[in-house]
């Protein structure tokens, strides 16, 4: 008789794995929390992406150069080739999402085992495409595709909700008004922002999420075993691993570690064997087993080769097909042509971000205003999701530079505050028809006085113009000098025009000087 699961789930192995799968997961939470401006040190809160060395190796081939943070993913390789794929089972929080909302029942759709040997060619396609300078593919890293998540969809949701519920309970119940003020003062600016959060397209980047979640209906952590290019990176170095499962004689055959593996991989047809390469090192296998027929033991001898995993005529195919796609999306005819409005964070442009940025979205998450947002269309396909100036929704706050000193990877260069207030990063041309001194000869001069350069970037030329009914009147005109403006965007913001603003902020090139 096979024992009961709330048995088992009291095996001090799975106790030590779900105590630190849940230390994990709380210190990403605690950490993306903490990325702001007057946060913990950058350094700290960014540093599960530091460990990743998906995104580190893959920025390091692209960028061509390796970062003195990017050791920091030695540790996770030196912890891979000791103990397997243990990040995925123990440490990784998509991973621990994935367990948390893991079905009871499933649909129990059988699904191939050639499928595993698509997230290798995922990676293979990320390493190919590095080489030649692109990192688009790395919205699929699972660290990225978690914080991406939370930043723009998960967290503003939360936020706007508890706004939305002191609303609520200060309009219907004025009693409790000075609680709901106690309770305000608690969340923010501690864990919750003072002003309301604004990203564009959340949506997106959530139902990503959802359907990696969805998909353990499917089979559990569908995601891990089939999709994810970062465990199949660790997967092909667990081969090596000098510590493996083992079965041992005292295996029954009773199927209970079959049916506990969360990835599907050990197999009766196969005595109870499993690959290396896909195992999380859970070790829900040692604790079901009646009989402790599985252990893990140290085991140097490198691990067989099996279908699934990459082979050389697939791997010189993706090399053909990466090259390929690079070069398309390189030398198209509408890739030749900068969009008006794609404003890259301070130094992006400069510092070449779309070959170098992993698309994490810290600096989307740290920017005070919320000015940095993941780009739809402005950037192409190239620099799908990559960061860019949105300064409608926010300015590039002329007292901040957070958004180099959090990026891991130096995509955005960590510029000094005095260097980051000098870095021109678009020009701001006013549209004379929309705007109200221009077109409608109506006095406004917000732009002139919200400009925080000295000196200003907008000054005021008066000119007289004859009204409807006859009489004079004196108008201050705003110009902008384009050899001073650096496009913080700040005019355009506070632009009293309702919906697009009489003056924007254009790419450089973009703009006739």
């Amino acid at each position: 008789m096979l024992p009961k699961r709330l048995k088992w789930q009291y095996n001090p192995a799975i106790i030590s794995r779900q105590a630190i799968q849940w230390i994990a997961f709380i210190a990403f939470i605690a950490l993306f929390v903490w990325t702001k401006r007057d946060g913990l040190p950058f350094d700290v809160v960014n540093i599960w992406f530091r460990l990743n060395p998906l995104v580190t190796f893959a920025e390091a081939i692209a960028g061509r150069v390796l970062l003195t943070g990017s050791a920091l993913a030695l540790i996770t390789v030196a912890l891979t080739l000791v103990f397997g794929r243990a990040w995925c089972g123990w440490l990784c929080p998509l991973g621990t999402t994935l367990d948390l909302f893991e079905p009871k029942r499933g649909l129990k759709i059988k699904v191939p085992e050639s499928w595993r040997n698509i997230k290798h060619i995922l990676l293979i396609a990320i390493v190919f495409a590095a080489i030649f300078g692109n990192l688009t593919l790395l919205i699929f890293d699972p660290i990225t595709i978690l914080f991406r998540a939370f930043t723009v969809g998960l967290y503003p949701a939360l936020d706007e909700g508890i706004r939305q519920l002191e609303t609520v309970t200060y309009q219907n119940f004025p009693d409790a008004g000075e609680w709901v003020m106690i309770v305000d003062s608690f969340l923010r600016p501690n864990w919750l922002p003072i002003r309301s959060l604004i990203y564009r397209d959340g949506w997106v980047y959530v139902t990503m999420l959802i359907v990696i979640i969805a998909l353990n209906w499917i089979a559990p952590r569908f995601w891990c075993r089939y999709l994810c290019p970062l465990g199949s990176m660790l997967g092909l170095m667990s081969k090596v691993a000098l510590v493996k499962r083992r079965v041992t004689q005292e295996c029954p055959g009773c199927l209970a570690c079959t049916r506990a593996c969360p990835t599907g991989i050990i197999k009766p047809e196969n005595t109870y064997d499993s690959d290396p390469s896909e195992c999380t090192m859970c070790m829900n296998c040692t604790a079901i087993c009646p009989q402790l027929g599985n252990e893990f033991v140290f085991a140097p001898a490198p691990a067989k080769w099996n279908t699934y995993d990459p082979q050389r005529r697939q791997t010189l195919a993706i090399f053909g097909a990466a090259t390929l796609g690079v070069f398309l999306l390189k030398k198209n005819p509408f890739a030749q042509l900068i969009h008006k409005y794609f404003i890259q964070p301070p130094g992006g442009r400069e510092n070449n971000l779309l070959s170098k940025c992993i698309r994490c979205g810290e600096c989307v998450r740290v920017c005070p205003t919320n000015a940095i947002q993941p780009s739809v269309t402005e950037a192409g396909a190239e620099g799908l999701w990559t960061p860019i100036l949105v300064t409608r929704l926010g300015q590039c706050d002329y007292g901040c530079n957070s958004c180099g000193q959090v990026c891991p990877v130096q995509a955005i260069p960590p510029l000094s505050l005095e260097e980051k207030r000098k870095t021109v990063i678009g020009i701001a041309v006013i549209d004379k028809d929309r705007c109200l001194a221009w077109g409608k000869n109506t006095p406004c001069i917000v732009c002139e006085e919200m400009c925080p350069l000295s000196p200003k970037a907008i000054t005021l030329d008066e000119v007289y113009v004859r009204k409807d009914r006859g009489e004079t009147l004196l108008i201050q005109r705003p110009v902008v000098h384009n050899d001073k403006c650096i496009g913080c965007g700040i005019c355009e913001l506070k632009c009293p025009v309702e919906g697009v603003s009489a003056i924007r902020v254009q790419a450089i090139e973009t703009v006739e000087m």
